[in-house]
């Protein structure tokens, strides 16, 4: 019984009845805060002196690192992170003090008024520095198989290559707000923009130096996130807490876009090198690559994002000699964080460009070098950590992409085209993607819930999830009404909050639904067996003759029968009542925890994922050779998604997932000067796509008849595999390029192609 049914908010989002953390009203003692931050990238704080802004009217609190009651952190692993500077500022943007005022007016003043000395002191801001320095922030990390070395020696091709990958920007539309409410003796209210409530709720509790009982996180919806919200989300939250702490009354923070923008990490930078070895067919023989990120100025998450890079560095791709090396580096930047994909994409990128270069080198069409190394059914079907891929979706995905896109008809009109245009060339990719779906932090792959049942046969549900926008409550709501067998309408799921679903893990890793939806199930499993008792009572006084066996009951339609006796039925809004009158719960918490998933990082070995999510897309584009500029002319996608549990919903994800990688790879552009000040920080110069990036011709299938076995309502993640499909684009950029030169030389390239990229790289064709 999957109902389709649009988004939960839907109506409220263009209504703007919509309550996001800047609508709430609270009482008019509410005070704004305010961030001020280092204006250098790394230096000693000489003096910082606040005593003239504390006389401004209106200012009722100026808070530095002294000031903080708890532990001055906010480290969500490692503890490498202050709360507030204390001595010395290691980034532009990094918090040194706190401002809570009446108004906006006397924020500024205070502001301006807070005397801060600093002494500069050298700055790193580039991963080729960091490398130089040897200013490594953690273990380098390995995934090993065979001897890719002695295997490289015998391939009669190599091939070797370094590729940038730039950040991005996460440019949710509502920036990082939290309100904090205070309450009796230590107690706090926080309603965060959060993807983690458990993790901004210990966070909180460390800074003021509390117990986690204390705290009370709430999230009701967050106006987008992509992981910008899982961890930095908690900045936020704890710097209004220490204010109202302070107070004692209600403080909002609501950062501005320029100021959201400086101050938060980003899509990790990488810097990669490899080399690969192959035969004359183009089959892989071995494979070396170093991922390199930039990691900021913390940790962060960087190490787990690291390791999904090398766990996806094999992309599609069966390698049977391969070194796969892992090092992050710490720069003078914002602590870099989570981003849609979770360094998937950054490790996809380098074996994507350097098939693309084998196919070049041995003037053969990128699509059969692709199809002769994905992994098959036979032998080559493990991974180079050793995961064996099981239900296998890549040859089937190409079989009906090749087909629907007429991937081979429009390559001969391509030809033919750029033949005939000398300022413009066209350019067509195809790529696939298989993105493994688990917190590869195996602990994570947990959730909580808790369902109750209301004596009028409404249903209200709780989960550990959040709703960023991509549909999460929507798809619990039609689980709890599928499970329950009840109708949409008598399903409602409350907001995500620390006192009813406790010691949640983040709404990441694609796994909000996977996880959350088989906890929510859990609970009404063992609601629906105290109801079935109460039934099978009922049946036996109504029909005495015939007996019912519990395995029999079903749940559905708003009503509850005997599968082998359907006349035996009764309605469900009849037995809650008639179960309450007989004292028999209506409550229950649920849980559920992922099976079988394990790594063992020492060895780089293990099953990290549950399974794994299998798109591909092909994508056509034209760039004016004079210019620069392109266009995204047409774009098919294939994407499994097991049993769809909401494909309207689903199939946003694909498209605005897609655009989002689209973006990464073509306009959007990190540009920092030589001090560190990030030059892109606001919507003026940092371009995220506009529907004129949109493919003209946009074409979306999610597979049918493939269900997922051993999942929700067997259904498959879909959040961050399709933003993967981008590299399409960029390799489709790249071919275009290339035929300046009629595909005989590889042109330079890094990601995003800009204008700028793709004009100079044609440049530098014309002049070979």
């Amino acid at each position: 019984m999957k109902d389709i049914i649009c988004h939960d908010s839907a109506k409220k989002h263009v209504t703007g009845e919509s309550v996001y953390i800047n609508d709430m009203l609270v009482n008019d003692q509410l005070l704004l805060g305010k961030v001020v931050f280092s204006k250098y990238a790394h230096a000693k704080i000489k003096k910082l002196n606040i005593k003239k802004a504390l006389k401004v009217k209106g200012v009722h609190a100026i808070l530095i690192a002294k000031d903080v009651p708890g532990e001055n952190q906010m480290g969500p692993v490692i503890h490498d992170e202050f709360c507030l500077a204390e001595k010395e500022v290691f980034f532009i943007g990094q918090a040194i003090a706190l401002i809570a005022a009446e108004n906006e007016y006397a924020l500024h003043q205070a502001e301006n008024l807070i005397d801060v000395e600093y002494e500069p002191l050298e700055a790193i801001l580039d991963i080729e520095t960091a490398i130089e320095k040897n200013n490594i922030i953690a273990p380098p990390r390995k995934i090993e198989r065979g001897n890719p070395d002695e295997a490289l020696k015998n391939s009669p091709h190599i091939i070797k290559g370094e590729l940038k990958t730039n950040g991005q920007e996460h440019w949710y539309l509502e920036t990082q707000t939290a309100l904090a409410v205070p309450g009796e003796g230590k107690e706090m209210m926080i309603y965060a923009s959060s993807q983690n409530p458990s993790e901004t709720q210990a966070i909180v509790a460390e800074v003021l130096g509390v117990s986690k009982n204390e705290i009370e996180v709430e999230v009701k919806r967050m106006g987008g996130g992509f992981g910008g919200k899982e961890t930095q989300g908690n900045h936020v939250a704890a710097w209004a807490a220490l204010l109202a702490n302070a107070t004692k009354r209600p403080v909002k923070i609501h950062l501005f876009r320029d100021d959201d923008q400086i101050m938060t990490g980003k899509r990790h930078r990488f810097f990669s090198k490899y080399e690969i070895g192959f035969d004359e067919k183009g089959q892989i023989l071995a494979y070396k690559v170093e991922l390199n990120a930039d990691a900021g100025s913390a940790t962060d998450l960087s190490m787990a994002i690291l390791e999904r890079a090398m766990l996806h560095a094999d992309n599609s791709y069966f390698l049977p000699d391969v070194n796969i090396m892992g090092k992050a580096w710490k720069t003078n930047l914002p602590s870099n964080t989570a981003f849609r994909g979770f360094g998937g994409p950054q490790g996809m990128a380098v074996i994507e460009n350097a098939i693309d270069k084998i196919a070049r080198f041995l003037n053969k069409d990128g699509t059969e070098i692709r199809l002769r190394n994905f992994y098959n059914f036979e032998k080559n079907n493990f991974t180079p950590y050793g995961q064996k891929i099981e239900n296998n979706r890549l040859f089937i995905i190409y079989d009906k992409i090749i087909e629907s896109s007429e991937y081979f008809k429009r390559r001969i009109e391509i030809k033919k085209f750029n033949k005939e245009n000398e300022f413009y060339k066209r350019g067509l990719a195809l790529t696939p993607v298989k993105f493994g779906i688990s917190f590869t932090t195996s602990f994570l792959n947990q959730a909580g819930a808790l369902v109750n049942i209301y004596t009028d046969g409404t249903v209200l549900v709780n989960h550990g999830g959040t709703e960023m926008g991509q549909g999460l409550h929507t798809k619990i709501l039609q689980i709890a009404s599928a499970e329950l067998g009840i109708t949409p309408d008598k399903v409602k799921v409350n907001a995500t909050n620390t006192s009813k679903v406790p010691n949640t893990s983040p709404t990441a890793a694609s796994s909000g639904s996977d996880l959350n939806g088989m906890a929510v199930k859990n609970a009404i499993d063992i609601i629906k067996s105290w109801l079935a008792e109460v039934v099978i009572s009922e049946f036996e006084k109504n029909y005495p003759a015939s007996k019912t066996l519990k395995e029999n009951i079903v749940f559905e339609n708003n009503f509850i029968f005997d599968k082998e006796n359907p006349d035996k039925k009764i309605s469900f809004d009849e037995i809650v009542k008639i179960a309450y009158l007989k004292q028999v719960s209506l409550s229950s918490t649920g849980f559920y925890k992922t099976p079988d998933i394990y790594f063992d990082r020492e060895k780089g070995q293990g099953n990290p994922f549950y399974y794994f999510s299998y798109g591909m897309s092909v994508s056509e584009v034209e760039i004016d050779i004079l210019t620069g500029q392109h266009k995204l002319l047409r774009t098919d996608i294939v994407q499994d998604a097991g049993d769809s549990i909401n494909e309207g919903i689903d199939k946003g994800q694909i498209e605005g997932g897609f655009i989002q990688g689209v973006g990464w790879v073509t306009t959007e552009e990190l540009k920092w000067n030589k001090d560190g000040n990030l030059l892109t920080h606001s919507p003026d110069t940092y371009k995220i796509p506009t529907v004129n990036d949109i493919p003209k011709d946009f074409r979306v299938e999610i597979m049918k008849n493939i269900p997922n076995t051993g999942t929700i309502l067997k259904s498959k993640a879909v959040g961050e595999p399709p933003l993967m499909l981008s590299l399409s684009v960029w390799l489709a950029i790249k071919d275009a390029i290339s035929a300046i030169g009629n595909h005989e030389s590889e042109p330079e390239f890094s990601l995003p192609a800009t204008y700028e990229v793709i004009l100079l790289s044609c440049e530098k064709l014309k002049k070979k």
